[in-house]
């Protein structure tokens, strides 16, 4: 039985996230279920040798040339993503995907009252709306620095934060200097 430590875990976790990110096609994007399992036997193989240590300049360098000449499908797959990610938290919250146009005016038909430099999923079926972002889609919300739905916090809410999140766990600073001085005088022996 092999146990890996906590950073090798980190080290293949980080290196997995990285390689899903370009090495981003499904099962659709082949012509035949062999073609795919192909597909992720290799970069499960890449994966394999960088966590390891295995010739890892030759796999850098490939992922680096598979990533040059595959710019435009990464881009599009990740835009994609976005966009399922989109309609399901649209799904789970109860609410349609916003898909309608305004067509009373033909001169903002590519605006569609989204605010410049924002991502909007292109509409599926209709011929018409926005084409798809060739650039990285950037994040809706309020902040690009956290995730979308958490507001910034300043230092001092963050801290109250963790207390109530501390004493919800049943944690509190009496307990702390009780166990401590318990354990102090524990191993005296009179």
């Amino acid at each position: 039985m092999v146990v890996a430590s906590g950073n090798t875990f980190a080290k293949e976790m980080a290196i997995r996230k990285r390689i899903a990110g370009i090495y981003n096609k499904r099962e659709e994007d082949f012509e035949s279920l062999k073609e795919y399992n192909d597909y992720l036997e290799e970069v499960e193989d890449m994966i394999v040798n960088l966590v390891d240590g295995i010739d890892a300049p030759a796999v850098v360098a490939r992922i680096v040339h598979y990533q040059r000449e595959n710019a435009d499908q990464i881009i599009n797959a990740q835009a994609r993503k976005a966009e399922e990610y989109a309609s399901a938290l649209a799904a789970s919250k109860g609410q349609l995907p916003q898909t309608s146009i305004d067509l009373s005016s033909s001169s903002q038909a590519g605006t569609s009252g989204i605010a410049q430099g924002q991502y909007a999923p292109a509409i599926a079926g209709a011929g018409i709306g926005q084409p798809r972002p060739m650039g990285q889609p950037l994040p809706l919300g309020p902040g690009h620095d956290h995730p979308v739905g958490f507001e910034y916090e300043d230092e001092e809410t963050m801290k109250l934060r963790a207390e109530r999140a501390a004493r919800a766990g049943g944690w509190s600073v009496e307990m702390s200097k009780k166990r401590t001085l318990e354990e102090a005088f524990s191993c005296i022996w009179v």
